[in-house]
């Protein structure tokens, strides 16, 4: 069995999408996941299972419509994944607040085009992005709420991606967790 980080996207953010992390590592305990574990109440599990993320994250799925009737968009990467993510860090040296640092973790590779969208609409301020693979980075030093950066990357996605965006500190977090699973 491997570890897998499953991010869940937009549970907790409405009284239509209010999930008990309790609850969560109860009904994926009976759906066969093992080591369920939960971070924070914005939907980062961590869980132990055999197959390929893509197959965990239509598990997980299967499981909140199925017991709670909620359609949950999902996102997972192997532990392996995560500790390649942090430590390619493209902002290490000027994101100094890991909660004005984010990534975006995409279902799939993101467009080239979406991503020069992006790097135009922060011409004139303080941002940065970089994407690599599944994710994009994004530092945002006077935060997310009025960012140029996070209003184009947050946008609407293309039907069928996925995208679902954490804090760095959340992030690094998660790393943690998964090398202590105690």
């Amino acid at each position: 069995m491997e570890r897998f980080v499953v991010l869940l996207r937009g549970i907790n953010v409405s009284a239509s999408t209010r999930i008990a992390m309790a609850d969560l590592r109860d009904l994926l305990g009976e759906a066969g996941f093992a080591e369920v574990r939960t971070h924070l109440q914005s939907g980062n599990v961590l869980v132990r299972a055999t197959g390929k993320p893509e197959a965990v994250a239509e598990k997980v799925s299967a499981a909140i419509a199925k017991r709670l009737e909620m359609e949950i968009d999902v996102v997972v990467r192997t532990a392996a994944e995560l500790r390649r993510l942090i430590r390619t860090d493209p902002f290490g040296t000027i994101a100094t607040d890991g909660s004005k640092y984010f990534v975006t973790f995409f279902s799939e590779p993101h467009d080239p085009e979406a991503v020069s969208r992006m790097v135009a609409s922060i011409a004139d301020t303080d941002e940065r992005v970089h994407a690599a693979g599944r994710e994009v980075y994004l530092w945002c030093p006077d935060g997310i709420r009025n960012s140029a950066l996070a209003k184009a990357t947050m946008g609407k996605q293309p039907a069928g991606l996925v995208a679902t965006v954490r804090n760095w500190n959340t992030v690094t977090r998660l790393m943690t967790m998964v090398d202590d699973p105690s």
